[in-house]
């Protein structure tokens, strides 16, 4: 499906899974070289991220561990700008590596919470990995070491990432289009 339509939004696909994938696996093999002989701890955000987060870590050759941490920014197609700590993280992380691994990075204000809220943690270092980023978009200073794809100010869907809850199951990642382009898919 080129076109779908998901609640009251059309989309149309941007990046296709077989891309993704490659990317994927680009930054997985970035990370198996920085963090050889280390055992880093994938801290996942959901909810987008969790397909991410399961193809990058099958992709990681080296041993690693994975925890899920929720953080809720956003509402329908923009975000509101509060950030609320759902399930937090039960892990001693205390000398620990650790790769923060995100679906997204726009604002980057989400990042910069969870930064400090590990910061109190006393990780021996904390990474960012990020699937997707908008570099026009980011507003705090962050050093984001894995990117596998930047995109454009554009609203997104798949791949992990939703419309109000719809659309994480899509295989390819969907960009937002004019509704006067709409064709409505069932």
């Amino acid at each position: 499906m080129s076109i779908v339509r998901i609640k009251d939004k059309t989309f149309k696909v941007s990046i296709p899974e077989k891309e993704i994938l490659r990317c994927v696996k680009a930054v997985a093999d970035q990370i198996n070289h920085d963090m050889a002989g280390k055992n880093p701890l994938l801290l996942a955000v959901l909810n987008g991220s969790f397909i991410f987060a399961s193809d990058l870590m099958r992709m990681i050759t080296i041993p690693c561990e994975i925890s899920f941490v929720k953080l809720a920014s956003y509402q329908g197609t923009t975000s509101t700008g509060k950030i609320k700590e759902v399930i937090g993280i039960n892990e001693d992380l205390t000398n620990r590596t650790v790769i923060i691994v995100e679906d997204i990075i726009e604002t980057g204000l989400t990042m910069k919470r969870m930064i400090e809220t590990l910061g109190t943690r006393n990780p021996a270092s904390v990474h960012i990995c990020t699937l997707l980023l908008k570099p026009e978009k980011l507003q705090v200073p962050l050093n984001i070491e894995y990117t596998a794809i930047k995109i454009p100010n554009d609203f997104i869907v798949g791949y992990g990432l939703d419309y109000d809850q719809q659309g994480r199951n899509l295989r390819d990642i969907y960009t937002l289009v004019d509704d006067s382009y709409s064709i409505n898919i069932k």
